[in-house]
């Protein structure tokens, strides 16, 4: 057999295989011997039917197509193992190029066969440079203002409730009413006045604007206990329910009951209470350290990503497509594996419609996840960058400690947490010799990209002190986008539904009306970057991974 390799375009070769004459006629005596010993062929014994009745009987169209199958198979096995001799990674399953039904019909025992195939290889990749570059990253500065804000917010957690009889309800107050709306201004023909659930009783409402209908918390505020009041309120025109969008109504409410919250004085006994801290300060300066640290791996992540963006302009190089469609798959997997466990039915919803939206939407994240994993392969590869087995040892055993301190060394696959770690060590190195060869100029916060609302780290903080051991072991970089498919969150909902459906915003009242049970356990001192985002433990679990070629 004579293989011949073709380079071709999008990391592809091509292979011509030329299938001796002899080895076509042993084929072809192969298959009939085959077809022999199991025909079931009336007035024959298996194994004793004549070889002209056989052919006969079967058709000479089906023992040819059997053999030139065989042939094609044999051809392309041998033809891989030469590519692997040649040091030539092939990536998935060779694809005939040739038409299979123009091959039976040339097909003749004892003739040549050639016919063709292409595979996808591991791509070749340039970078025309690596060092020396200049880029430009984020410096992000730790906001002193922010620890006082959290420690404001857990006094507000941590408020009671207190009757309220001898005032009129003011900004921030809880107010327990009834209320019904009703539509005012003209109607159109057989439209009814009635607000569809626009009506409620002994309903909590924190009197805090943005959360209701405009003009409804503001008609509310200066009512007394006991006292029933008409609110004109007007729905806004972009109302996500068009049926009542930019109409005027009216909201006829009875103000029953109305508490404020009364906050903890701020104290080493209030420190103790909401954590497992002895003092004030302590919390303030386990706070403090947390968002210094926070302020240094959002830098760091700035850099990496920074570096990432320019690397990815000096690479040269064309996927196969085998690559980009594993890459895409993991993506999707890993979505329908987050929706599942979120309670969806995978089943229904990723239908083919859907699964075909998917794939087109991650391809574009795709495609740039596998260039920056390739660029970090070549850079390790070009520098010689690696790491010693006993420092991923030393790592590997320290994540398991933390893991067994957490009660989630259950179900850990100790190889695949072994890789994962050397990767995040390799990263890591990798990082280190960029930044040590390149030039970074660090810009103030904001002034590269839009800055991040805090709130939402702020609100970690708030939710329970334990949150800060988790935020001081969790360093996510940028390099991570290369590899961990981000979850795809909920779209928040920016207009209010209605009151109950009508007049209340998304958030729950109730939320923000009961304290918050005080967290048991002090936040643990930092460790170890055991949980990259959660991949380390979760990628750990997994008996399938997505992993590159380089």
């Amino acid at each position: 057999m004579k293989v011949t390799q073709e380079k071709l375009p999008a990391s592809q070769i091509g292979l011509e295989i030329e299938i001796t004459p002899e080895m076509s006629q042993q084929a072809y005596e192969k298959a009939l011997q085959e077809f022999k010993r199991f025909a079931n062929i009336p007035g024959f014994r298996k194994g004793k039917v004549p070889r002209q009745v056989l052919i006969q009987r079967l058709g000479p169209e089906r023992i040819k197509a059997s053999v030139v199958n065989d042939l094609i198979q044999d051809g392309l096995k041998q033809a891989l193992e030469q590519l692997k001799q040649g040091d030539i990674a092939a990536i998935g399953d060779p694809e005939l190029r040739s038409s299979f039904d123009e091959l039976v019909q040339q097909f003749q025992p004892g003739a040549v066969l050639t016919f063709s195939a292409a595979v996808d290889v591991a791509p070749e990749v340039t970078l025309k440079q690596y060092s020396g570059l200049q880029v430009q990253a984020e410096e992000f500065k730790y906001d002193p203002a922010r620890v006082d804000q959290v420690l404001e917010d857990y006094r507000k957690r941590s408020a009671t409730l207190v009757p309220v009889e001898e005032r009129p309800a003011q900004q921030g107050d809880i107010a327990r009413v009834d209320f019904s709306g009703r539509l005012t201004g003209e109607l159109a023909e057989g439209e009814s006045a009635e607000i569809p659930g626009g009506s409620a009783e002994d309903f909590e409402i924190e009197l805090t604007e943005g959360r209701f209908i405009p003009g409804f918390i503001d008609g509310i505020i200066g009512m007394q206990p006991e006292e029933t009041k008409e609110v004109s309120v007007a729905f806004p025109d972009d109302y996500p329910q068009p049926d009542l969008a930019g109409k005027p109504a009216v909201f006829t409410i009875t103000l029953k009951e109305l508490k404020e919250r009364e906050l903890p004085e701020l104290d080493d006994d209030f420190a103790q209470e909401i954590s497992d801290f002895e003092s004030l300060a302590e919390l303030r300066e386990s706070l403090e350290s947390r968002f210094q640290k926070e302020a240094e791996q959002k830098t760091d992540q700035s850099k990496q990503e920074a570096l990432l963006h320019r690397l990815v302009e000096e690479l040269e190089v064309e996927l196969p497509e085998t690559m980009i469609r594993r890459e895409v798959d993991y993506s999707i997997t890993q979505t329908a594996i987050q929706l599942s466990q979120q309670g969806m039915d995978i089943k229904k919803t990723f239908t083919q419609e859907i699964i075909a939206m998917l794939r087109e939407q991650a391809r574009p994240e795709a495609l740039d996840r596998l260039k920056r994993t390739l660029v970090l392969g070549e850079i390790a590869k070009k520098e010689a960058l690696a790491v010693e087995p006993d420092a991923v040892q030393a790592k590997v055993e320290e994540q398991l400690a933390e893991y067994r301190e957490r009660g989630m060394d259950d179900d850990i696959d100790l190889e695949r947490l072994r890789e994962v770690v050397e990767e995040d060590l390799l990263r890591e190195k990798i990082f280190a010799w960029l930044e040590e060869n390149n030039t970074i100029e660090l810009v103030p916060e904001g002034s590269l990209q839009p800055a991040e609302p805090e709130a939402e780290s702020d609100a970690a903080a708030v939710e329970t002190p334990a949150e800060l051991s988790a935020s001081e072991t969790s360093e996510a970089t940028a390099s991570e986008a290369t590899i961990d498919v981000e979850a795809v969150p909920a779209e928040p909902t920016s207009e209010p539904t209605t009151p109950a459906e009508a007049v209340e915003a998304p958030a729950e009242p109730a939320e923000t009306v009961e304290p918050s049970e005080p967290p048991a356990e002090k936040p643990a001192k930092a460790k170890t970057a055991a949980k990259k985002s959660g991949k380390s433990t979760e990628s750990a679990k997994k008996s399938r991974t997505s992993k590159q070629s380089s």
